[in-house]
């Protein structure tokens, strides 16, 4: 773990230009909304909108938005106020539901499946943290890892699905007790 923390901003590592770091997801969540859009756009007609008003509702992003334009609401989250990491976790497990339900794939840019994983480790119910409590998450396809005792490794997509509770199916092939 102490590998881990000499490479996180603000650190002791080697001293380098720090000036962008912040805590402002924004243009994560814009993307992930985008993300949503591409996957409400493989979905039938009939069934696009109630699928996008219950994205919208899971992820928090209902108040802002009344109609069903998730490119209109990514342009104005990139370009609104600033965004908390519970923000991007609500969405990110917004979105993974989604692709669940309509059978697609979630493509999101490694950070933010790391920071999601990483702030879910602390936030998800008591039985999700106790599968992965103690152990080092590892994602296969984007490189990430954090933790440390015995590794769970497998890809951040099925990682974050377990730590957000879409799926029951724990990283490297187990599952969630219930």
């Amino acid at each position: 773990m102490s590998d881990l923390f000499r490479e996180l901003p603000l650190s002791s590592r080697t001293p380098r230009d720090e000036s962008g770091v912040t805590g402002d997801w924004r243009g994560q969540l814009a993307d992930v909304v985008g993300e949503a859009a591409r996957l409400l756009a493989r979905v039938d007609d009939d069934s696009r909108s109630p699928r996008t008003r219950a994205f919208l509702v899971e992820s928090g992003l209902d108040r802002e938005r009344s109609e069903d334009d998730l490119t209109g609401l990514a342009d104005a989250v990139r370009s609104g106020r600033r965004r908390r990491i519970r923000d991007l976790s609500r969405a990110v497990t917004a979105t993974l539901v989604l692709a669940r339900d309509t059978g697609g794939a979630v493509s999101l840019a490694p950070l933010t499946f790391g920071a999601v994983a990483l702030y879910r480790t602390t936030a998800a119910p008591l039985p999700i943290r106790a599968v992965v409590a103690g152990r080092t998450l590892r994602s296969s396809d984007h490189g990430w890892e954090f933790g440390h005792g015995p590794l769970l490794e497998d890809s951040s997509e099925r990682i974050v699905a377990f730590l957000c509770g879409v799926s029951e199916n724990a990283p490297g092939g187990g599952s969630r007790p219930r």
